[in-house]
């Protein structure tokens, strides 16, 4: 595994300690200060931008944000609502509210792109350090920043990296590591580019090269490479958008339901942010994005599924026996290019000082191993501009801006779902894809001693799959496969793409209950929207990786010792709700399955009596910690913040899914699954907006908007939100600036205008 080496060098060098300098806050401070004094001077004049003609660009100095005035308004249940008349602006009010709920987390995402996460986390923060170093993310965002980065985008960037730094500055004892300080626009990049490489599947391929399981190049007797599935990758996400040919009042449905981890560095966080530059949206990111990955605005919305297809390559290099850094290509001899890489990793009592090699050929990173010299190749790893992508699909107007935004093709993967007030609905499987020379096994490990495998340029986004405006009146995804994105008539077809992509042409089990759903609906009122959204019911036929229909079959007079698990699960709706039985002994089965199934990929199918012993085991285990066999799932699994436990429905790929791990007394709590939702609806007057956080707003221990959405999510109910300002301020609890935390009267807060 990629964390072996760490183990290694901790023996080797217990005894050679570093005095750490410590860098005092009034230093920390005047560094701060300075690297402001550094911006460039205020600017507001239109540029030419290549994408949305003439725009007002103001780049802040020193002098060129004002906190006072920049309104942060937090309504009921504490959502920031940021309000400013620059987009600058607005993201120093982001950066300084997100501060305010989650300021350890945000850190955390920025000590990475820094390569200074192992001095909070140890071993596994320094990992990801050296992997940061070995991607040479920082290297690739300082050639790319100044001509790739618009003007106007930098301004923005620099603008949430001044609110930041100046949460920091006002708030020393929450800072981590003060040489980490301050904050620039380059670390955010570089942070942003290390999450979409992982999107890509980078840390994958380094586990599997690490953990000698890359198929070798040369070895006829190589293995396929496996397919993502529901046990590997529990993170699905489900994405519905309908128009007026199948909702039954004529309005625009879409639906936000990404499936993420419930807590930590992706976990969502819901913000309105609105400028008088034309920035005005509601939505959610993650610690460290200065931009609303997912949301809607006045004209449109949109939303993002993970997608499977090639996205990364891995290749083993020809090495030279005579020299350990030369490899062929062509038949002549490269030589790896070497870098020294200095980790810090924090240990009880003191600070470590290491230092590791890292290596680069013409196809990419590469890693050295007793097995072979293996490389990896990904479009993530080309292009910085994501963030400012997602920033253009943040301000886009209608599906036409929208378009020009996702044709900036910076984003190297994810679906996207989208509607609109306009009526316009569509579905595309995006991505940085390979163009690939034929004849070779891209599914597998390519040989590194050829230029034919070297890819350099990726399809265009006209040549992906999608689906726009469908006869139909939807489209939807569920990470399967692109290929059945809408009603079977109007489906694109797998043979018109190139199978070199290496798209999925799967379904899964969301995938097939919403083409049940959707069969038996000839129109969609907004009720039937939610029913679909919220649906917890698994299939007739289930569609796991590993094939446990067998469990619906056995025989109560066959096994009497566990007859009454028997009758229990034949009993069963297949729905996942919190008073059901049959979803406790189903959940607590499953688990038992995946693990079987994580120790041995082969294992795709379950006899009657693997079914019977696996039953066995779950009556056993609920006699072991519940002390009776007929254990609800609420009992069972629950949503879990601190000391509140509470009940939570759910199971593993249904649609409302939820995946769970290991609590406490036999019970399980939610890990991955529902946790940010969105349900909009369109009509000619604009979106009317519904969203709902698993837990709430803040990540703050004490704030009373740490768990204040919990029942509501639990209940599958959701809290309304709106874009207006004049309806915002008329509803808020609280009105202030970054750095003035007093709470404006009642009186005040209906007469404020800008």
């Amino acid at each position: 595994m990629i964390l072996r080496f760490l183990d290694v060098w901790l023996m080797r060098k217990l005894l050679a300690l570093v005095i750490v300098i410590c860098i005092t806050a009034s230093a920390f401070a005047q560094q701060t200060r300075q690297a402001e004094k550094n911006r460039s001077k205020h600017k507001n004049s239109p540029i030419e931008h290549p994408l949305h003609g003439k725009i007002s660009v103001i780049e802040p100095d020193e002098n060129s944000i004002d906190p006072s005035a920049i309104d942060i308004i937090r309504d009921a249940y504490g959502v920031p609502h940021i309000f400013a008349k620059t987009d600058a602006e607005v993201a120093y009010g982001l950066a300084w509210a997100h501060s305010e709920d989650d300021f350890q987390t945000i850190q955390k995402s920025f000590l990475a792109s820094k390569s200074m996460l192992g001095l909070q986390t140890g071993r596994d923060g320094a990992t990801i350090d050296y992997i940061v170093s070995l991607l040479r993310i920082r290297e690739l965002v300082d050639s790319m920043y100044d001509g790739s980065i618009s003007d106007y985008y930098k301004a923005v960037l620099e603008g949430y990296c001044e609110g930041f730094n100046a949460y920091a500055r006002t708030h020393p004892k929450e800072v981590l590591e003060k040489r980490a300080f301050p904050i620039t626009p380059k670390d955010v990049i570089g942070y942003s580019v290390l999450q979409l490489a992982i999107g890509c599947g980078v840390d994958e391929a380094l586990k599997k090269i690490y953990g000698g399981k890359a198929d070798l190049a040369f070895d006829v007797d190589r293995i396929e490479e496996q397919s993502p599935n529901a046990f590997d990758t529990p993170q699905g996400s489900n994405a519905f958008a309908f128009n007026s040919k199948k909702t039954s009042d004529g309005k625009v449905y879409l639906a936000i339901n990404t499936h993420h981890p419930l807590e930590g560095q992706v976990a969502w966080y819901e913000v309105h942010l609105s400028s008088e530059q034309g920035w005005n949206i509601v939505g959610a990111l993650f610690p460290g994005s200065p931009v609303i990955f997912t949301g809607v605005n006045e004209h449109l919305a949109w939303t993002h599924t993970v997608n499977h297809p090639d996205k990364l390559d891995i290749y083993q290099l020809e090495m030279n026996p005579d020299n350990r850094l030369q490899y062929k290509v062509d038949g002549e001899w490269l030589t790896l290019k070497e870098d020294i890489v200095k980790l810090k990793v924090k240990v009880p009592g003191f600070n470590l000082h290491m230092k590791k090699k890292a290596y680069w050929s013409i196809y990419g990173p590469t890693v050295i191993t007793e097995r072979g010299v293996f490389s990896i190749r990904t479009a993530g790893l080309m292009d910085i501009r994501g963030l400012e992508q997602w920033f253009w699909m943040n301000k886009a107007t209608g599906f036409k801006s929208f378009m020009k935004a996702l044709k900036m093709e910076a984003l190297p993967g994810y679906n996207v779902v989208y509607g609109d007030r306009y009526d316009t609905i569509y579905y595309l499987s995006n991505g940085r894809l390979p163009i690939r020379e034929t004849g070779y096994n891209w599914k597998s490990t390519l040989p590194g001693n050829t230029s034919k495998t070297l890819w350099t340029k990726i399809y265009p986004i006209e040549s992906l799959p999608q689906v726009l405006n469908p006869p139909s009146g939807y489209v939807y995804n569920a990470n399967h496969s692109p290929f059945n994105a809408t009603a079977a008539a109007d489906n694109i077809r797998a043979t018109d793409y190139d199978s070199l992509m290496g798209y999925e042409t799967h379904d899964n089990n969301r995938s097939i209950r919403v083409m049940e759903l959707m069969a038996a609906m000839e129109r969609v009122s907004y009720s039937d929207f939610k029913k679909i959204k919220y649906d917890l019911q698994l299939p007739d036929s289930l569609a796991f990786p590993v094939d446990i229909n067998q469990l619906f079959k056995l025989d109560e007079r066959e096994y009497p010792q566990i007859a009454d698990m028997i009758t229990t699960l034949k009993a069963w709706d297949r729905k996942g709700t919190v008073d059901s039985k049959g979803a406790a002994a189903f959940a607590v089965f499953f688990y038992q399955v995946a693990d079987r199934y994580k120790q041995n990929p082969t294992f795709r199918h379950m006899t009657e009596g693997d079914c019977a012993e696996t039953l066995l085991y779950v009556k056993n285990y609920f006699m072991r910690n519940f002390g009776k066999t007929n254990v609800t799932l609420g009992e069972y699994q629950r949503l879990e913040r601190d000391e509140i436990s509470i009940p939570l429905p759910g199971l593993p790929d249904v649609l409302a899914a939820m995946y769970a791990t290991p609590s406490d007394n036999g019970r399980v709590k939610g890990a991955v699954g529902e946790c940010y939702i969105g349900l909009i609806q369109f009509s000619k007057n604009g979106p009317e907006i519904e969203t709902v956080n698993c837990f709430g707003a803040s990540n703050r221990r004490g704030s009373r908007h740490y768990a204040d959405q919990m029942e509501l999510f639990q209940q599958q109910k959701t809290k309304k939100m709106s874009l207006n300002r004049d309806e915002v301020i008329r509803e808020a609890k609280t009105i202030y600036h970054p750095q003035v935390m007093q709470r404006l009267s009642q009186s005040a807060r209906a007469t404020r205008r800008r």
